[in-house]
């Protein structure tokens, strides 16, 4: 079976856009020639790579198990690039990395001191809730990913770089602001806005709230932290966040943080990868700049 390396690129650029005209942008070419190389390499393979779904274009199992491949060349072709680069005293590069909505909180800032060090890099983040990043795990599309909750069926390398510590957060004028110390028992009388089902923080949060065989009542489901913090501030509900997603002085937010009893939940910010994946030398030194960052990261978490 014959492929170019042109064509694997091109089925990888048609996975990520859904669309001859979004792959034909991505790669700089025409679309008649992403048309032409894709039929040329479903030829090839002896099997059709992808089909029409609507108005979008899917990949095929033949298609997904290329692309799967493709993206381990690519990955491998780059490394070796970063490698060379290396032995010629220069740093380039692009570095992919997905991570879950909570940690824009600090990621990007992060990134920060490591452009300053490394000036002349690419850096791709994408933002994305858990489900989103899990999605893009199991395809293999980033170098690193950074969950609070990572999923328990796939081989991954862990390594747990900050905590994430989950609080209980009610308005500053609520009556449970002044307390000292709030059971368990008496939130269940408040009604609750929580974060959408299937993102870190709710999973945390059921499964804590579950130990203690409490049952919240929830009023609002919202899939934003920014928006949460809004409907708290307005006396709709009170809710559980990440420390990380709230001001260092959580009244700028117009919030209090609950005494309550059995929190906050202790969870922490894990930097993952597949098992067996070798890292390329940006990756690798990435990961080594998050672990040294986080040790003196915020005082207030």
């Amino acid at each position: 079976m014959h492929a170019t390396f042109r064509q694997l690129k091109l089925l990888l650029a048609l996975a990520e856009s859904g669309s001859i005209t979004g792959a034909a942008r991505l790669c700089h070419v025409t679309q008649p020639t992403v048309s032409m190389q894709l039929r040329d390499l479903s030829a090839a393979v002896g099997l059709p790579l992808y089909e029409q779904l609507g108005r979008k274009l899917r990949l095929t199992e033949a298609g997904e198990a290329l692309a799967q491949t493709a993206r381990t060349m690519v990955d491998e072709w780059e490394a070796f690039g970063q490698t060379i680069a290396r032995m010629k005293g220069l740093e380039q590069g692009r570095l992919r990395i997905a991570v879950a909505s909570t940690a824009k909180y600090f990621v990007p800032r992060m990134l920060g001191s490591f452009f300053a060090a490394h000036p002349h890099i690419d850096i791709s983040l994408q933002v994305l809730n858990r489900d989103g990043v899990v999605a893009r795990m199991r395809e293999h599309r980033d170098d690193l990913y950074i969950l609070s909750m990572p999923p328990s069926d796939l081989p991954l390398v862990q390594q747990e770089f900050l905590p994430n510590p989950l609080v209980v957060v009610a308005p500053m004028a609520h009556d449970l602001a002044t307390q000292r110390r709030v059971s368990l028992a008496r939130l269940q009388r408040e009604p609750f806005i929580l974060r959408e089902p299937g993102s870190g923080t709710r999973l945390a949060c059921d499964a804590h709230f579950k130990a203690w065989q409490f049952l919240p009542r929830v009023r609002l489901e919202l899939g934003s932290n920014e928006a949460i913090k809004q409907s708290v501030a307005a006396g709709i509900g009170l809710s559980v966040l990440s420390r990380h997603a709230l001001a260092a002085d959580p009244a700028d937010d117009g919030l209090a943080v609950l005494p309550v009893q059995h929190f906050p939940v202790r969870s922490s910010w894990s930097i993952l990868f597949p098992q067996g994946r070798r890292l390329s030398p940006l990756a690798a030194e990435f990961l080594r700049h998050l672990t040294e960052a986080a040790k003196g990261w915020a005082p207030h978490v």
